[in-house]
């Protein structure tokens, strides 16, 4: 049972940023990018009040994704990336992007924090990090 409201578009949508934003990390690497941007939705705190539906994830301005402004992002969804988008959205949970709102790749080794933010932990290139309980319980 989906943890978000996601309709074919939606999933199609997920699943190109996933492709976009992590290919290279395998699928295992595009599914944590998929339950960021599930937290994101469900999370309604911090950097992410408002955002309600994937649009608004995918397309957040600022502090959405980069891969959003390259040509990759806009070629079509292919079906690895659909069956992992849905994977995400029926909430599948992945180390350390578990509770994660955050990551990025580091040119070295991951910072504890980043932007005040815990360091849940890393997956290949990406640093993943997470808020705490507190201030963003929706995503615990």
């Amino acid at each position: 049972m989906a943890v978000i409201k996601a309709n074919a578009s939606d999933v199609d949508l997920l699943a190109r940023l996933l492709r976009a934003e992590a290919e290279g990390e395998g699928e295992l690497g595009m599914l944590m990018v998929g339950n960021v941007g599930v937290n994101r939705i469900l999370a309604n705190c911090l950097d992410f009040k408002n955002i309600r539906s994937m649009n608004d994830m995918v397309y957040q301005s600022p502090g959405g994704y980069e891969s959003v402004n390259k040509p990759y992002f806009y070629q079509r969804a292919r079906d690895r990336e659909k069956r992992l988008a849905k994977r995400a959205i029926n909430g599948e949970r992945t180390h350390p992007a578990s509770n994660a709102l955050w990551f990025y790749r580091p040119a070295g080794d991951c910072p504890p924090t980043w932007w005040d933010q815990q360091n849940s932990g890393r997956y290949k290139a990406h640093c993943f990090f997470v808020p705490t309980p507190e201030d963003c319980p929706r995503v615990y």
